[in-house]
């Protein structure tokens, strides 16, 4: 590189092999022309891997987040651990407290599953249940039996994914004397299906007790504007 007038040009002096008079090669040329050589094969042969770049950098983030974090909860680190600690119990304590589903639920809650069966098919298959001692699997089906009668006395339009708790509100419309056993019905049902809780005869006995009862329920059928109360 040289110097003429105060400006510097884009030139790079070498010495000739032969000792003859300097070569001058240009900025640019000279860069690409080294640029060729260094990415040959053999000058990466120890470079880290796609695998172990990313590895490194995940760790490194995991790192800063981690001194990010000591750094703001009280104590620093040992802070953080007890924070740490104290999260994993409270959702161990979360665990066991809801418990978790009752094998052969229905997805989100849905109080049906795709197979479609009628208020008797539902009844005997909660008395049959029962019989054998299976009380949670007796208070699910007498509950579905519940729901199913109710769909076929057309005082709940026949819908996919309704919960139980929906049923209940639903119902309640139409029947609002009844609207308290309802709920208990569809809270049984919920306990059971979804919290953990083991059923038990005297449980099953209610449900049936309160599916009875609405079978003979008369509903309140709803006025209309100008119609006599």
């Amino acid at each position: 590189m040289t110097s003429t007038g105060g400006l510097i040009t884009g030139t790079r002096t070498l010495l000739s092999a032969d000792g003859g008079p300097p070569i001058t090669t240009p900025r640019d040329p000279a860069r690409e022309a080294a640029e060729r050589e260094l990415s040959k094969p053999m000058y990466h042969e120890n470079d880290p891997s796609l695998l172990d770049r990313a590895l490194r950098r995940l760790w490194e983030w995991l790192e800063d987040l981690l001194d990010a974090a000591a750094g703001a909860s009280p104590g620093g680190g040992l802070g953080l651990v007890v924070v740490v600690l104290l999260a994993a119990l409270a959702v161990g304590l979360l665990w066991w407290r809801l418990g978790r589903p009752a094998p052969g639920t229905t997805a989100a809650g849905d109080l049906f599953g795709d197979r479609a069966r009628s208020a008797a098919d539902h009844r005997a298959a909660a008395d049959a249940h029962a019989a054998a001692g299976r009380w949670d699997q007796a208070v699910q089906e007498r509950m579905r039996a519940l729901v199913r009668a109710l769909e076929e006395r057309a005082l709940l339009d026949p819908r996919p994914g309704r919960t139980a708790d929906e049923a209940a509100a639903e119902a309640a419309l139409s029947l609002p004397e009844h609207t308290e056993a309802l709920r208990t019905a569809a809270r049984t049902f919920d306990d059971v299906t979804y919290g953990g809780r083991p059923a038990d005869a005297p449980m099953y006995t209610r449900m049936r007790d309160i599916d009875h009862t609405l079978t003979h329920a008369k509903p309140v059928l709803p006025t209309t504007p100008g119609d006599p109360s």
